[in-house]
């Protein structure tokens, strides 16, 4: 739609005009069984800087009944197009508009998603309005900066429960008033954290308390998923984010209560609307899951409520700033986890580094990397940069900033941030600001380093030694590649402030920290004297403790002692930066993929930390299916195979080890005896000690045994018939389409391609299963097929199910210079917009990597 893409200088223009006083806002969902449209009646009162002025209000409706501004009617017809309605004739002070609409319910996850389940065919609903998505509930003014108060009334069915921003008002009136939901008005917040979540939900309630405060605490789902809802260890982890957060931010909670509302087909993890959080419902585990998942959840949780102070109280200008709110939230959630009293994840930077950091890494060197604080001109520009830069660079970045200035200066800065702006809007300048002043340092140098330059730094040790093995000589080297082709900017030498550590094998064969030196790096090169006259120690780890953000390489004697000891470490985070190093030579082909499965298969047996043994996992799979050599590859996925099985075999029954591996093995299972196993777990004729093959272990199973061609359209619609739930549908969706036959292929393309009735959790679910990594063959055909739909796609379809298919549909697997001609062909033919532009180049440049990989793979073969 023309006029839904807001440019930042209009969202200026509209700023400088208007100021925002209140939104009324009517809803009536009573009709939410049937779906269809519902209607929304919204009152603005608002003040103009100038007399006779001209704005526009943001709508996306398919009806418009009245537009009244200032007690006259409008003609809708004149004034109302591409999702705008154009407002002439201000008056200098207080204005007011109501505006009566049809609006539509959806099934993409954007604006207010609708949703039947079908364990009790009841319609369950929820909002989702960042970035620009309120503007399809309820006409406004959709940008950050035009903050206002809200205050909703719902009518909705009987029996329902309606949960917003604010708490309910108590009832008023006579009995027939019961299904009509007023709420109170809110604080000042911006229009994309607003939030409405309806239906007959199952709720849990309880309260933090301490010193005299006490906030009111839900949770919410389905009632199909309420006997998996554990709600202590929620509450528990809600309750430590209470406490840590108010401590370090010296501000109270500023919102009335605190729901949190796991919802079906959310195309986030999660979602910080003021005081109604709501998240992605398969955090609510129907199954046995890892740890690790546990530990995700709970960073999530704590990423959500961190925004309530940064990114609700205080927002940013526009969204150029959206790392602000990100990083901040990400950092703060991952210290939380990290040093709260009583935490259950105490290596949380563990996990940050292992897993966050390497999807920042893996962003960072792709066409499209961007400074953090991101040049973003419009809607358009945003919609795509909820990226690895923007929320774990930015987090690595603060991570390095705090130990730069000193955590407690840091906090003391941010304290004086919340007091300044609460219920306002900041620039990055207004943070900076703040953190100067408490710290003492001048920061202008280190943001324009860091956060205005793109790229990715690497680190060597230079190493000099004596006969003896003293070191005579320790510089770092620093290094700046080349920004990849397209990318804006030039490359950056920038002050990193790093630990070293030196590690030595003791007589147990374990790696030990004997010392660790904390320093500046700057420019290209840093001597070091405090390590010369020290003994050369078995591995020198740059960046020890993951202070800063930058590619770390091991020297020569480094990397061979860690290639023989990786899984020795008797900590977990040098292990995991160890891990990551040698994921990171692999992608760049310094590495290669036979010598990183090789690497893997030695080390991670001995590997504790479940997070890290379950990235091991997916990362072995991608080096073999996409960095190996062709010829090689099916050596090198029967070695994986037989190693997960072994594995499996050998964990220790029940623990959270077994499960990660039997998932590794149902992952790449391949021959009949392989498939066989498979077969007699899902049927009982086979067990292994302690291995509970339970719901979602089942679906593993089957959608590995319908992509082998074992299971056929009657397995996997019996296999549904006993989980007859929206997850089943999913899997079945999944399993469906990855089902080795060109029919199948061609069935699950048209559902996604040719058809737009899929709703959003669906359509990624046939996407997932159609795309399988031993299946090129079949999907070869398809890439031409995409390259002359994705266009339409992209422009018929709302962002969110377009994005699906732009990403999951490209031929990442037909790893060829073809692909890349033929992309290239399209990108210069085809004039995408350019969002749709920068994604295509970041699949491609995903094929160029493997091209690359698959070359220095195939040149250690003949080494």
């Amino acid at each position: 739609m023309p006029g839904t893409n807001l440019t930042r200088e209009e969202a200026q223009q509209r700023a400088r005009l208007l100021t925002v006083d209140s939104y009324e806002i009517d809803l009536d969902l009573s009709g939410a069984q049937d779906g269809g449209t519902y209607r929304s009646e919204t009152t603005v009162r608002f003040a103009s800087a100038e007399a006779n002025a001209e704005t526009f209000i943001d709508l996306v409706a398919p009806a418009v009944h009245d537009v009244v501004l200032n007690g006259k009617s409008l003609d809708v017809a004149a004034v109302f197009r591409d999702s705008r309605i154009a407002l002439k004739h201000l008056r200098e002070g207080d204005n007011e508009l109501k505006v009566v609409a049809d609006c539509s319910y959806t099934n993409t996850g954007e604006g207010l998603h609708r949703f039947v389940d079908p364990v009790d065919e009841q319609a369950y609903l929820y909002t989702q309005f960042e970035v620009p998505d309120a503007r399809r509930v309820f006409a406004n003014f959709e940008q950050p900066d035009l903050k206002a108060t809200f205050r909703f009334t719902v009518k909705a069915p009987e029996g329902w429960t309606v949960i917003s921003n604010s708490p309910r008002q108590q009832p008023e009136g006579a009995a027939s008033e019961d299904d009509v939901w007023r709420f109170e008005p809110t604080p000042r917040i911006s229009t994309y954290i607003t939030a409405l979540i309806a239906g007959p939900y199952h709720s849990v309630h309880s309260s933090y308390e301490k010193d005299g405060q006490s906030v009111p605490l839900g949770i919410y789902c389905r009632p199909s998923l309420a006997e998996y809802l554990d709600a202590d260890a929620i509450f528990d982890v809600t309750r430590q984010g209470f406490d840590w957060f108010q401590e370090k931010f010296d501000y109270a909670y500023p919102f009335a209560k605190y729901d949190q509302l796991f919802v079906p087909e959310f195309n986030a993890g999660a979602m910080e609307n003021a005081g109604a959080v709501t998240i992605r419902d398969q955090y609510v585990f129907r199954s046995k899951v890892t740890d690790a998942a546990y530990e995700v959840r709970a960073e999530t949780i704590l990423h959500e409520l961190a925004h309530m102070w940064f990114g609700d109280l205080v927002t940013m200008e526009w969204w150029n700033d959206l790392w602000l709110n990100e990083s901040f939230a990400t950092y703060t959630s991952i210290a939380c986890q990290a040093s709260a009293p009583g935490s259950k994840w105490p290596h949380s930077w563990t996990t940050f580094a292992n897993s966050m950091k390497t999807w920042a890494y893996r962003q960072d060197q792709l066409p499209s990397t961007h400074p953090i604080m991101a040049e973003i001109r419009d809607l358009d520009d945003v919609l795509v940069n909820f990226d690895g830069i923007t929320y774990a660079k930015g987090a690595s970045v603060l991570k390095q900033l705090v130990a730069y200035v000193g955590m407690d200066e840091f906090f003391r800065g941010v304290q004086a941030y919340f007091k300044a702006h609460a219920f306002g809007n900041t620039r990055l300048s207004d943070l900076l600001g703040a953190l100067e002043e408490t710290s003492g340092r001048d920061l202008k140098t280190w943001s324009k380093a860091w956060l205005e330059t793109a790229g990715i730094n690497v680190l060597r040790p230079e190493i000099g030694t004596d006969d003896s093995g003293v070191i005579t000589s320790f510089a770092v080297r620093q290094e700046a590649p080349a920004l990849p082709a397209g990318a804006k900017g030039e490359p950056t030498l920038r002050p990193h402030r790093i630990a070293i550590g030196l590690y030595d094998l003791d007589d147990a064969g374990k790696l030990v920290r004997r010392e660790r030196i904390e320093l500046d790096v700057d420019g290209g090169l840093t001597e070091v004297p405090a390590l010369v006259g020290k003994a050369r120690p078995a591995v020198v780890l740059l960046n020890d403790d993951d202070l800063s953000y930058a590619k770390v390489r091991l020297d020569e004697e480094s990397l061979r002692n860690v290639t023989e000891h990786l899984g020795d470490f008797t900590e977990s985070l040098p292990r995991a930066l160890c891990w990551a190093s040698a994921w990171d030579m692999t992608r760049d082909g310094e590495l290669a993929a036979r010598d990183y499965l090789s690497l893997v298969l030695s080390g991670i047996g001995k590997e504790s930390d479940i997070g890290v043994v379950q990235s091991l996992h997916r990362q072995v799979k991608l080096a073999v299916d996409l960095y190996a050599a062709p010829a090689w590859r099916e050596t090198g996925l029967t070695r994986w195979t037989d190693a997960t099985l072994a594995h499996l075999r050998a964990a220790e029954p029940g623990s959270d080890h077994q499960l990660a591996w039997a998932r590794a093995f149902a992952a790449t299972a391949r021959t009949p005896q392989q498939l066989d196993l498979l077969q007699a777990l899902l049927d009982g004729t086979e067990t292994i000690e302690g291995l509970a093959v339970d719901t979602e272990l089942r679906w593993a199973f089957v959608e590995r045994l319908a992509a082998t061609g074992v299971f056929d359209e009657d397995d996997i619609a019996g296999e549904y018939e006993r989980d007859k739930t929206a997850a089943g549908e999913r899997h079945a969706a999944t399993a469906r389409a990855a089902r080795p036959t060109p029919e199948a292929k061609a069935e699950a393309w048209a559902s996604v391609v040719e058809s737009d009735k899929l709703p959003n959790a669906v359509q990624e679910a046939v996407i997932s299963g159609f795309v399988q990594t031993d299946q090129r063959e079949l999907l070869a055909p398809y890439a031409e097929k995409y390259f002359a739909a994705v266009k339409d796609v992209w422009e018929s379809r709302s962002h969110e199910m377009a994005q699906q298919v732009a990403i999951g549909l490209y031929p990442s697997l037909l790893v060829s210079q073809e692909t890349l001609d033929t992309t290239d062909e399209w990108l210069s033919s085809a004039e995408p917009n350019a969002a749709l532009r920068r994604l295509v180049s970041e699949s491609r440049a995903g094929v160029e990597r493997a091209l690359k990989a698959q070359a220095a793979d195939a040149a250690a073969a003949s080494d």
